[in-house]
């Protein structure tokens, strides 16, 4: 079987935020450990590597696309 947890870790113990059904006392699990906090700082550095390799013109045709408003709507 195969579940996903969120558990807080304190006091050198993780424990889990909702009641874990169909586990034992004792019984030996797997963590994988996902670290919310970390990622997001994974994200940050990951987008301010968008416009690596590209020229100054083709930024500056992304940007127009990205900034032209008047597709937006059909007014």
């Amino acid at each position: 079987m195969t579940k996903t947890v969120e558990a807080i870790y304190e006091n050198g113990v993780f424990k889990p935020i909702s009641p874990l059904y169909n586990i034992t006392e004792h019984k030996k699990v797997s963590l994988i450990i996902k670290d919310y906090h970390a990622e997001k700082f994974d994200i940050l550095s990951l987008a301010s590597t968008v416009y690596d390799g590209l020229s100054p013109k083709d930024i500056e045709d992304i940007e127009k696309l990205a900034f032209d408003r008047s597709h937006f709507s059909r007014d």
